[in-house]
């Protein structure tokens, strides 16, 4: 569901600190004053209208709701102002019309407004898609990701805290995201981080094969050998084509210490295309639609959009939420 997002800069207030001045008799002598603190001024707050009671017309969701829904999508940003606006029933039995009005403190003079609809089952939120809604839209999610994304792993052994990748090996924004990804696992040394194959055939003709040799490595040589095969494929992307797909593809399995003949039999059983599969359905039973998706503890991002910091902070805000005490660092790495 794309949500209205009010992006401004803050700006700081001061007050000059007076100079002291001294004599050359005593220029010597005197230590200078200490400074005076600084005055802030105080941070400008979002002002929203008076709310009308007769835009609250339909009996659910309640405000509370669209409340407690609003805060784990938004949470993590502690600049975003919101106001439920109205909850109006709608000609369809059922479906609530909501309202929400949005500010940002770094920008308190520009107010802007989001609308979305609510199922009659309570679970779930339209806008020009479909999520679900309440005060844990990501909780089943996490459950099926938990239970169910079985792809190569690394990190720590618990998936209390687990970021399923769901990529393409022949998609550019996968390979530009993995920067991202990378940075993750060294800022979040509590997190799992899972990898599931998607690959988008209609677009990158050779990414099931890639996902299919990728399967067989990693069931030759195991993960880690998996992850520098993944890194090898995306290093020689531009070879993915008809001329040169067999030949990048072996070399990345070389990379990778399989070997080259035994990938290409697993590749021919029927298991390693059902393996794929089943992950390509994994990613659609719980939402999504594109590579590359990241799903924190259910919560689906497109990873590749988001600047690195905003990733963060939305990691370590849906890892309170679940009740995993993170500590947030400054980044030290730098991304291209």
């Amino acid at each position: 569901m794309k949500l209205v997002m009010v992006v401004g800069v803050a700006m700081a207030l001061g007050v000059a600190v007076p100079m002291v001045a001294q004599t050359k008799a005593t220029q010597a002598k005197v230590q200078p004053a200490p400074q005076a603190p600084v005055a802030q001024a105080p941070a400008p707050e979002v002002k929203f209208p008076e709310v009308n009671s007769k835009n609250f017309t339909a009996a659910s969701p309640t405000v509370d709701e669209v409340n407690g829904f609003l805060k784990a999508i938004w949470g993590f940003d502690v600049s975003r102002k919101w106001q439920v606006a109205a909850i109006l029933k709608t000609p369809a039995a059922g479906i609530a019309k909501v309202v929400v009005l949005v500010g940002d403190e770094r920008q308190p003079g520009k107010v802007s407004s989001t609308v979305f609809f609510t199922t009659p089952d309570g679970k779930h939120a339209i806008s020009d898609t479909m999520i679900n809604f309440g005060p844990k839209p990501f909780e089943e999610a996490r459950k099926t990701l938990q239970a169910e994304a079985t792809g190569a792993a690394r990190g720590a052994k618990s998936n209390d805290l687990m970021l399923v990748e769901f990529a393409d090996l022949q998609c550019e924004s996968c390979k530009d995201a993995q920067d991202k990804v990378d940075n993750l696992a060294q800022d979040f040394p509590q997190a799992r981080i899972v990898f599931e194959n998607f690959p988008v055939t209609m677009h990158h003709p050779y990414a099931l094969r890639a996902a299919e040799d990728g399967v067989c490595v990693r069931k030759e040589k195991g993960d880690a050998a998996f992850f520098s095969y993944v890194q090898a494929v995306y290093a020689k992307q531009a070879g993915l084509t008809a001329q040169s797909v067999d030949e990048a593809l072996k070399a990345a399995e070389t990379a990778a210490g399989a070997d080259p003949a035994a990938v290409a039999a697993c590749a021919a059983a029927p298991e390693t295309k059902a393996a794929v599969e089943a992950s390509l359905k994994l990613g659609e039973d719980v939402g999504v639609s594109q590579a590359p998706t990241l799903a924190v503890n259910g919560h689906l991002l497109s990873v590749a959009s988001l600047p690195y910091e905003t990733l963060k902070q939305i990691v370590a805000f849906q890892a309170q939420q679940d009740g995993i005490t993170v500590h947030l660092q400054p980044t030290l790495t730098t991304l291209k």
